[in-house]
């Protein structure tokens, strides 16, 4: 299976359109703005995320392989979500691979228009709750647990 590694110009213009109407308080879909700073300038980066829920907790995964914010995320372990004009601090808590096909075995369900990217990225086989379950440790995955005061 091979995978791409490069976001295309056409999705470099949704994500654009995605943080735009988030911006001005018009979020729609699943999606939520991923803010995390760079890894060497510090620098807010914001990315589109569409997250998955379970028991409360809150689950990010990529569909791009090589996505920059992954590897910032790794770096700083913290960034912010925001879904239009509410935005939360959160704490990136990199999911162990063993655990990650269980979560991804949900995203289908959750968030239907997102599997495409996942299949035509060659993460993913198929777009089934299995196939998303048996891609899980090749696919990158933070649980975002709330900032608290006392986590600094």
């Amino acid at each position: 299976m091979t995978t791409q590694s490069a976001i295309s110009s056409k999705q470099k213009v949704r994500n654009r359109v995605v943080v735009f109407f988030h911006r001005i308080g018009l979020p729609f879909g699943p999606m939520q703005l991923l803010t995390v700073p760079g890894r060497t300038s510090g620098v807010p980066r914001t990315t589109p995320v569409a997250p998955v829920v379970i028991d409360g907790a809150t689950y990010i995964c990529q569909a791009y392989p090589h996505a920059d914010w992954v590897k910032n995320a790794r770096a700083a372990g913290r960034g912010t979500l925001t879904r239009g004009r509410h935005t939360r601090a959160v704490d990136l808590v990199e999911v162990p691979e063993q655990e990650r096909g269980a979560i991804l075995r949900e995203f289908p369900g959750q968030n239907p228009r997102g599997v495409d990217a996942f299949v035509r990225n060659g993460l993913v086989e198929a777009p089934t709750p299995e196939a998303f379950a048996a891609a899980g440790p090749a696919i990158p995955m933070f649980r975002a647990a709330e900032h608290g005061p006392d986590r600094d």
